[in-house]
């Protein structure tokens, strides 16, 4: 029986470490629940929801309206993942500039949490095996000094703070996990799911 546990365990890591992730959500209802999942309650509890427009040129729509200065979005569309994400002031219009094709005018620290994570790809495998690794919750922050991020480490798969930029764009933005991704997690309810 212990080795028919064990086997069970092994099985349910591995099987869980090799899925994508949570399927990307499509209805707006799914839409608005995976952006809120993406910062902390006080964050997330009075922030507006929008959806990325559907043209580098067009408009984010309104999901949920807020009273904060936060806004949250579920992943983008075109991404392989789910992966939302909550942005103050200054993190939101470095996103829209930089997907409208406008060159980000930052002037202040902005401020931005993913704690679903991001897959990066994975350069060192210092962490973790095959083509990506996935970051655990982080926050991210953008700042004018452009030149002092581009001398931070740029390998988010060593599980360090590192600096990236959205797809297409040279403008760094620092990423600080806050706590790696634990695979563990899922094992327990994979277990129960496997042993009905």
């Amino acid at each position: 029986m212990k080795k028919f546990a064990f086997l069970l365990l092994i099985t349910a890591v591995v099987t869980y470490a090799q899925t994508p992730g949570r399927p990307k959500p499509k209805s707006d209802a799914e839409k608005i629940a995976s952006a809120l999942s993406a910062g902390p309650e006080f964050v997330t509890r009075n922030a507006t929801v929008l959806d990325y427009p559907t043209s580098a040129s067009g408009e984010f729509r309104v999901l949920r309206a807020g009273t904060s200065a936060w806004t949250c979005l579920p992943g983008r569309p075109q991404g392989a993942h789910d992966e939302p994400g909550c942005f103050d002031q200054v993190f939101l219009q470095f996103m829209k500039d930089s997907i409208a094709g406008r060159t980000p005018n930052v002037q202040s620290i902005g401020v931005s949490y993913m704690y679903g994570g991001f897959w990066v790809p994975n350069k060192s495998h210092a962490m973790g095996s095959g083509n990506e690794f996935h970051v655990g919750p982080h926050i991210m922050i953008i700042g004018p000094d452009q030149k002092m991020m581009q001398t931070l480490n740029q390998d988010g798969s060593n599980g360090e703070p590192y600096v990236n930029h959205l797809p297409g764009r040279s403008e760094l933005y620092l990423v600080i996990p806050i706590r790696e991704w634990d695979d563990a997690q899922a094992v327990p309810s994979a277990i129960k799911q496997g042993t009905r």
